[in-house]
C-alpha cells in the first residue's frame, strides 16, 4: 500500500518538469490525481495545448493508477473551481494540492515591461491564491488538507534579471506561512518549497560566462525534477502530518530548511535618534550582521556529507 492511498491530489503544472513527476510519484504511492497543465510556453501568453497534462495521466493510467487530465489555466479562479470539481466528481474528494505551474519572463529591472511584471505575478502569486482560495474552504470543513506551494531561491535569497519571479515567489512564501497559522487548528497544512532541478525552467536562464556554465553542466548531471518530486509527495502524508508553516528546498540529494526572517539585531536610544546618531551608532552596530549580495555556494556533493539521523 502506498504512502497516498486513498487520497486525491491536484498538481498543477504536471505536464512537464517537476509537476510531472510530482503526478507520477503520487501515482505510484496510491493517490487517484488530477494532473494540470495549460500546455503552453515558458514564457506565457499562448493558447496552450491539451496534450502534456493527458499525456501523464494516460501514462499515470497504463500503471495501473487513476488519473484524469485538465489543461485550464491557473491565472482563472473560475478554471481553478473546475479543477476541484473534476477532483470531487471524478474521484469523490480532494486531500493535498502540488503547485508548481509556473513561467518565466526574464530581464533586467530597470528594463522590465508592465506586461512582463503583471504575467510572471499573475500566474505565480495571483495562480497560487486561486489554487489555495478555490480549496481551502472544503479542507477546512472536512478537517484536512495540505499543500505544497512552490517559491525559489530568486525571492529568497535573490537572482540577478528576475525581479518579477522573485518578488512573486517571496510572496508565496508569506502566502504559505499564513495559510498555515490560520489553518493550524482544522488540520490544514501548508509548506513551500525552493527546489532547484534541471527543468526547462532552469535551461531557459542565460548562460554568461565559465562559471555559469560549469554550473549548468553539474546541475543538467546532478539535479532532477524527481528529487524535489519525491519530497513535494512526501509532505503530503499522513506521516508529515506534523511539518507545517516550514521553507524547503532540495537541489539533488539535498533536503534543505530555510530559515525565515526574524530580527537579529536591536538598536536602542531611549532619548531618540537622529539622522546623525543612526549614521554614526546604529548602522555601524548592525554592519557586521549585514547580508552580502552574493548567492549562496553550491550545496555539498551528497557523496561527501555526513547524513545526520533525526
Amino acid at each position: 500500500m502506498g504512502m497516498l492511498e486513498g487520497k486525491v491530489v491536484l498538481v498543477t503544472g504536471g505536464g512537464n518538469g517537476i509537476g510531472r513527476e510530482c503526478a507520477l510519484i503520487a501515482a505510484r504511492e496510491g493517490a487517484k490525481v488530477v494532473v494540470n497543465d495549460l500546455g503552453g510556453g515558458l514564457k506565457g501568453g499562448d493558447p496552450g495545448d491539451s496534450g502534456p497534462a493527458e499525456m501523464v495521466a494516460a501514462e499515470i493510467r497504463a500503471a495501473g493508477g487513476e488519473a484524469v487530465s485538465n489543461s485550464e489555466s491557473v491565472t482563472s479562479m473560475t478554471a481553478v473551481k473546475g479543477m476541484v470539481e473534476q477532483a470531487l466528481d471524478t474521484f469523490g474528494g480532494l486531500h493535498g494540492v502540488i503547485n508548481p505551474a509556473g513561467i518565466l519572463r526574464d530581464g533586467m529591472f530597470h528594463k522590465m515591461s508592465e506586461e512582463d511584471w503583471d504575467r510572471v505575478i499573475e500566474v505565480h502569486l495571483r495562480g497560487t491564491f486561486n489554487v489555495c482560495r478555490a480549496t481551502i474552504e472544503h479542507f477546512r470543513n472536512q478537517e484536512e488538507g495540505a499543500y505544497v506551494l512552490f517559491t525559489s531561491t530568486s525571492g529568497i535569497i535573490g537572482n540577478i534579471g528576475q525581479t518579477n519571479y522573485g518578488a512573486a515567489k517571496m510572496g508565496i512564501a508569506g502566502l504559505s506561512r499564513i495559510i498555515a497559522m490560520e489553518g493550524a487548528s482544522k488540520n490544514v497544512r501548508c509548506n513551500c518549497l525552493a527546489p532547484v532541478a534541471w527543468t526547462r525552467m532552469t535551461q531557459s536562464v542565460p548562460v554568461k560566462d565559465e562559471a555559469q556554465a560549469a554550473r549548468r553542466a553539474q546541475m543538467a548531471a546532478n539535479i532532477r525534477a524527481d528529487q524535489p518530486a519525491r519530497f513535494s509527495v512526501a509532505l503530503l502524508t499522513d506521516q508529515a502530518r506534523k511539518v507545517t508553516g516550514q521553507i524547503f528546498g532540495s537541489s539533488g540529494e539535498n533536503i534543505i530548511l530555510y530559515s525565515q526572517p526574524r530580527p537579529i539585531h536591536t538598536a536602542s536610544k531611549p532619548e531618540g535618534w537622529t539622522v546623525e546618531t543612526i549614521l554614526s551608532e546604529a548602522l555601524p552596530s548592525m554592519q557586521d550582521k549585514f547580508y552580502s549580495l552574493e548567492r549562496l555556494p553550491l550545496p555539498p556533493d551528497p557523496k561527501k556529507a555526513v547524513a545526520k539521523a533525526g
